[in-house]
């Protein structure tokens, strides 16, 4: 191959380069048949931002990104995300690896539960969560590891004169072990929780705990924790949930 050719070439891998690394954001985020689509993209696909962000037609919030181009070397796709609605935010480092494993650090989060973005919650379940997870580590959608502490606060369902209020929990993940078990207890409210959450590979959740109603607790809380059986010595029932996602 003579001199010319190899100028040719060159010059070929460095136009490249220079478009790859300056690819305006919203080439690759809009598009006719994307799910994804932003009133507003800036930037590039290594350093950018997505306002007004809607998926499916479901309007998000806004997300920004800067991708940490060193990771791509070995192999995966790191990014710092910011992620901000007008009732909260996230943030944290994501990484994706081989077969879709996924992992995350420093992740923290502010938001409500919203149906939009967990559309499994209850419609009538209301409440606001709060997440600082030093790590976590996702294999076939299915939680492997995870190290921190989400708490969730102000839950109660129903609408109108019928609100039930249920109080707040903290749910700790420390050590982490294999599989992951989080320690649960309550935060105040109307029943007093204690128990433990194991996560299951299906993906899925296994809990059992004790719990005793506060006084002031309603009358039709009282008389639901009648249906978990006999109290033991300190008036706390036992209560076990498992299931699949």
């Amino acid at each position: 191959m003579n001199r010319s050719i190899w100028l040719s070439v060159l010059v070929v891998l460095v136009f490249a380069v220079i478009l790859i690394a300056r690819l305006p954001a919203d080439w690759v985020l809009s598009g006719p048949r994307s799910d994804l689509t932003c009133a507003d993209a800036a930037g590039t696909i290594w350093h950018g931002s997505c306002s007004g962000m809607t998926v499916k037609g479901q309007a998000i919030g806004d997300l920004s990104w800067e991708v940490f181009a060193s990771r791509l070397l070995t192999g995966k796709f790191a990014a710092f995300v910011v992620f901000t609605r007008a009732t909260g935010s996230a943030r944290g480092t994501v990484e994706v690896g081989f077969g879709g494993h996924l992992s995350g650090r420093d992740i923290h989060l502010d938001l409500p539960l919203d149906p939009t973005l967990l559309p499994q919650l209850p419609r009538d379940l209301t409440g606001r969560v709060h997440a600082d997870l030093a790590s976590i580590q996702v294999s076939r959608h299915a939680i492997t590891s995870v190290q921190g502490q989400i708490e969730a606060h102000d839950l109660q369902m129903g609408a109108g004169g019928a609100i039930q209020p249920f109080g707040s929990y903290s749910l700790t993940f420390n050590p982490p072990s294999t599989p992951p078990v989080g320690q649960l207890r309550d935060l105040g409210g109307p029943l007093e929780v204690e128990g433990t959450v194991r996560l299951t590979p299906e993906p899925g959740f296994n809990l059992q705990g004790l719990v005793k109603a506060r006084p002031g607790a309603s009358e039709a809380l009282v008389r639901e924790l009648q249906f978990l059986g006999s109290p033991d010595a300190q008036g706390r029932r036992p209560f076990a949930l498992e299931s699949s996602f």
